[in-house]
């Protein structure tokens, strides 16, 4: 199965929940997560035009899904989406963006190797610990045992919330509809 071609009609689209409503006027938390370039990041400190997207997990070509992933609304489409802001970053830059983070809740090691393979301009960060999960109270889902966060999309200028996309689909045009909001946000 490839991680980054995807049928986006045999997958399930997610619903919207209203588990993300919360979201926009909200502060970035004081919360210091690890980050796949070296420096962990403070998310508080952040200033400018930041892109955070939260994925549910990362998959690898030697290493199988969990089992039902591919029928688990939203779960399908994690390395599309960050090839996606990985083909976009200059043009993300262009329209303003100063910080551009891709977060789940997979340790930092694990997140290091899909950063290198998928040849990331910016780092994942590692929300093992679910600090940033817990503090915004993100979206979540259980998985084969494993928490992992819903697949969403928050803009933060100068440290707040400005725009949330949730739920993401298809994955692939999510840096596509940041480079939209993005245009009319500075109109």
């Amino acid at each position: 199965m490839s991680l980054t071609e995807v049928d986006w009609s045999l997958i399930p689209s997610p619903s919207d929940d209203g588990k993300a409503d919360h979201l926009e006027g909200m502060a970035l938390p004081d919360i210091t997560l690890m980050a796949t370039t070296g420096p962990s990041v403070t998310l508080s400190q952040l200033n400018g035009i930041a892109v955070i997207y939260a994925y549910p997990m990362t998959g690898r070509p030697d290493q199988d899904l969990p089992d039902g992933w591919n029928d688990i609304p939203g779960a399908r489409g994690c390395t599309p989406q960050s090839c996606a802001f990985r083909d976009h970053h200059s043009e993300l830059s262009a329209h303003g963006v100063r910080h551009l983070f891709g977060i789940s809740t997979q340790r930092s090691d694990y997140q290091r190797e899909a950063a290198e393979r998928l040849h990331l301009p910016f780092p994942l960060l590692s929300d093992a610990d679910r600090q940033l999960g817990n503090a915004l109270n993100l979206p979540g889902m259980e998985v084969a045992g494993q928490y992992l966060h819903k697949r969403l999309t928050m803009i933060a200028v100068d440290g707040v919330i400005k725009k949330v996309f949730y739920p993401v689909f298809p994955p692939d045009k999510d840096a596509d509809n940041v480079i939209d909001w993005l245009r009319s946000y500075a109109a």
